[in-house]
């Protein structure tokens, strides 16, 4: 049987910590408590908490660092002891602790390195979503499954999941946000130890809490950092660790579309001075270009959608 270890960043949270730390499951033998320079009361809280739990661990950062800056000292923490297995959950109450042996079953069973909480299997819930909620949360979705490589996750800001020891261990700790894209590069990071994950429905609790994210600003705040994780990805991915198919397509596809559409301007600019029609050979060699491009770059999805994570360990 794994030893489990839960780490709960800690900010804000004195009405509810106390309870979500009586509520963790008898099969939790850590409880590392990270308290991110909380201005509250949250710090003499779980510093008594400790005094009568044998099986908590309180580190405070000397600054507030974040959700993300918390959970790398909580790493750093757990690595420091000898349990096999990180849960992360938060310490306002929203998540059902009942639920870490599920997410601890998916990693005993050795077919997963991360298993991670996904709120929108439950329709019902769905759909009493605010609309644009539900489309910032899609859209968020989409974005971090082409940025990380994990095309079948989803609820990627979702902060409840279970980490291997060893899958830890191989993560470069440097490349994680601090904030709250933290969950987000998390899942980018992984990609690069070739962890396997297993998205497991969970529902969300919410007791009047207020959420100091929101799924919309985010959405526009995080782009140019997926767009800058996906960047390094593909090159890391397709033109430094390897050249393969998906190389091709990219290269000669992102070449025969830029062609096009850069040609196909000029001249349609040109013309349009002239005040004449473009020739037909002109016209074609765009859009020929453009077409061919567009297929190839389309090839290279699908490449990177069914191939195997070259960095999985067998």
């Amino acid at each position: 049987m794994s030893k489990i270890a839960v780490i709960i960043p800690c900010y804000k949270v004195s009405p509810h910590i106390g309870k979500v730390v009586a509520g963790l499951p008898a099969c939790v033998s850590e409880i590392i408590l990270v308290n991110d320079c909380s201005p509250d009361d949250t710090g003499e809280i779980i510093s008594r908490l400790a005094a009568h739990d044998s099986r908590i661990t309180v580190v405070n950062n000397a600054v507030n660092q974040g959700v993300g800056g918390a959970m790398i000292a909580g790493f750093n923490e757990m690595l420091k002891h000898d349990s096999d297995i990180a849960v992360k959950i938060d310490g306002d109450g929203q998540m059902d602790s009942s639920l870490i042996s599920e997410l601890v079953l998916h990693l005993d069973s050795g077919k997963y390195d991360f298993a991670k909480g996904n709120r929108f299997y439950d329709r019902n819930k769905l759909q009493s979503m605010p609309l644009i909620r539900r489309l910032g949360n899609f859209g968020m979705s989409f974005l971090v499954k082409i940025s990380s490589g994990y095309w079948h996750i989803s609820d990627p800001t979702n902060g409840f999941f279970a980490v291997r020891r060893e899958t830890l261990q191989r993560i470069n700790m440097k490349r994680l946000s601090r904030r709250y894209f933290f969950e987000s590069s998390l899942l980018c990071e992984l990609y690069f130890t070739g962890a396997r994950i297993k998205d497991v429905p969970m529902p969300a609790i919410y007791a009047g809490e207020k959420s100091n994210l929101s799924v919309t600003k985010s959405l526009f705040s995080f782009i140019p950092k997926l767009l800058a994780r996906w960047c390094y990805r593909i090159c890391m991915r397709y033109f430094v660790y390897d050249f393969n198919l998906g190389s091709v397509y990219l290269l000669f596809g992102s070449l025969s579309f830029l062609f096009g559409l850069i040609f196909g301007i000029c001249k349609w600019i040109k013309f349009a001075g002239l005040g004449i029609a473009a020739p037909t050979g002109t016209i074609m060699i765009a859009v020929i270009t453009l077409i061919l491009g567009f297929q190839m770059l389309l090839s290279a999805v699908q490449y990177d959608l069914t191939a195997k994570n070259p960095f999985e360990m067998e």
